[in-house]
C-alpha cells in the first residue's frame, strides 16, 4: 500500500498501521480512539501502546467532517472506458441524486495499488461511505476490507461476511447463455474469455456455468473450444477468435464472457467471410448499450445492473444513517444480495428448435 504523507512531505501514520501493529482490526481502532465503550481494557492497551509507539495522531477535521456527513460516497471501479462500468457510474450516479447525494466516482485501471488506495487512501476522509468494485483483489485480500466506514461490495471477486455484499448471476447467466445456443441447434459452443488458473471471479464463474451446460445437456467438453484471454476488450475478442478459426476450428456458437470481447469475435467472423447467426451464433454478457447496434445486433446476458445500483446505493445509504437494512437482520450481520439475470435475444443467435427461449 502507498505510504501517506503530509503537507511538508513527512509520513504519516495511518489507523491502519495502528491496527496492523496492535494485531486488531481497524474498526477495534476506530472504537479506541473514539472512545467507544465496549471494548475490553486489555485491547484498549494494546491499541494506546501502538499508538505510543508510532506516535498515530488523529484527524480530528476529519473525524468531524465524517459523523457530520458530507453528503458524497464514493465508487471505485476498474476503467470508465467499459461499458459495464460506464453504465454502472451513470446508474450509480442517479440513484444516488435520488437520495440526496452525489459521488465521486475513482477509476482504479486495473491495478492492485489503485485498488487498496481507494479503501485506505487519504481520499477517505471526504465520503461517508465507499462502493467498490475491485478486480485485481482477490479471495487473500479479505484483511483489506477491514475499514472503519461504511463498504459496499459489488462483483464476484471476493466473498466474505464481514461486509455488505451485492453480487450478479454469472454462474447462471453464462448457464442460460450456453444452454441457449444448444438449443438453437449449436453443437460446438466455443467459451472465449476464460481467465487460466482462476478460482474466484466473473471469468471464473462464467465458466462454470458454460462448464454446467455443457453437462446438463449431454455433450461432451472440447478444450479446443475453451479460448483463453486475460483482457476482455474488443481487440483481445477479434485477436483470440482469428487466433481460434485460423487453427481450423470452426464453433457453431461462441459465448463470450462481456460484450466487448463479442463485438470483437463478430468481428473476426465477418472478416472469415463467415456469417452471423448462419454459420457461427455469438451470445454476449452484460448487455451493453452498444450492444444493440452492433451488425447483427448482439444477443447477450442481462446481469441487472439498475437493480444492482439501487440496492448498493441504498444499502449504503442504510449503512451511513444508522439504519438496519432488514427488520431480520442484527446492526453488526452483513447483507448478501444476488441480483437476477436474463436473456435479451437479439439477430446474432438463432431461434431454438423448439421455440422455448429460457
Amino acid at each position: 500500500m502507498p505510504k501517506q504523507n503530509g503537507a511538508n512531505g513527512e509520513h504519516v501514520v495511518t489507523m491502519r498501521e495502528v491496527a496492523k501493529a496492535a494485531g486488531v482490526s481497524i474498526k477495534t481502532v476506530s472504537n479506541v480512539v473514539n472512545d467507544y465503550e465496549f471494548v475490553s481494557q486489555a485491547t484498549r492497551d494494546k491499541v494506546n501502546k501502538a499508538i505510543d509507539e508510532l506516535g498515530y495522531t488523529l484527524n480530528v477535521s476529519a473525524r468531524n467532517l465524517r459523523r457530520g456527513q458530507t453528503g458524497i460516497i464514493g465508487l471505485a471501479i476498474p476503467d470508465l472506458q467499459m461499458p459495464y462500468f460506464a453504465q454502472l457510474s451513470s446508474l450509480v450516479i442517479e440513484e444516488a441524486k435520488k437520495l440526496g447525494m452525489r459521488v465521486i466516482v475513482e477509476p482504479t485501471q486495473y491495478s492492485r495499488e489503485g485498488e487498496i488506495e481507494a479503501l485506505h487512501g487519504s481520499q477517505q476522509t471526504m465520503i461517508d461511505g465507499l462502493i467498490y468494485s475491485p478486480l485485481e483483489l482477490d479471495q487473500d485480500d479479505v484483511d483489506q476490507l477491514d475499514v472503519d466506514y461504511p463498504l459496499v461490495l459489488v462483483g464476484e471477486r471476493i466473498f466474505t461476511d464481514k461486509v455488505d455484499h451485492i453480487a450478479t448471476e454469472n454462474v447462471e447467466g453464462a448457464k442460460r447463455a450456453t444452454s441457449y445456443l444448444l438449443q438453437t441447434g449449436c453443437k460446438r459452443v466455443a467459451v472465449v474469455g476464460v481467465h487460466p488458473g482462476e478460482k474466484v471471479g466473473s471469468a471464473a464463474l462464467r465458466y462454470q456455468g458454460y462448464l454446467e451446460a455443457l453437462e446438463e445437456a449431454g455433450v461432451e467438453f472440447d478444450e479446443r473450444l475453451v479460448v483463453e484471454s486475460g483482457m476482455w476488450h474488443r481487440s483481445d475478442g477479434v485477436r483470440v477468435m482469428n487466433a481460434l478459426l485460423d487453427s481450423g476450428v470452426v464453433p457453431d456458437g461462441v459465448v463470450a464472457l462481456n460484450d466487448m470481447l463479442a463485438s470483437g469475435v463478430m468481428h473476426a467472423i465477418q472478416m472469415h467471410n463467415l456469417r452471423i447467426p448462419e454459420d457461427i451464433s455469438v451470445i454476449g454478457f452484460d448487455n451493453s448499450d452498444d450492444s444493440q447496434y452492433l451488425s447483427p445486433a448482439l444477443t447477450s446476458i442481462a446481469p441487472g445492473l439498475e437493480a444492482v445500483a439501487r440496492l448498493s446505493v441504498k444499502l449504503l445509504k442504510d449503512r451511513i444513517d444508522g439504519v438496519s437494512p432488514s427488520k431480520d437482520l442484527k446492526p453488526e450481520q452483513k447483507v448478501f444480495r444476488k441480483v437476477s439475470s436474463s436473456l435479451v435475444v437479439r439477430q446474432s443467435t438463432k431461434l431454438p428448435t423448439n421455440s422455448l427461449v429460457v
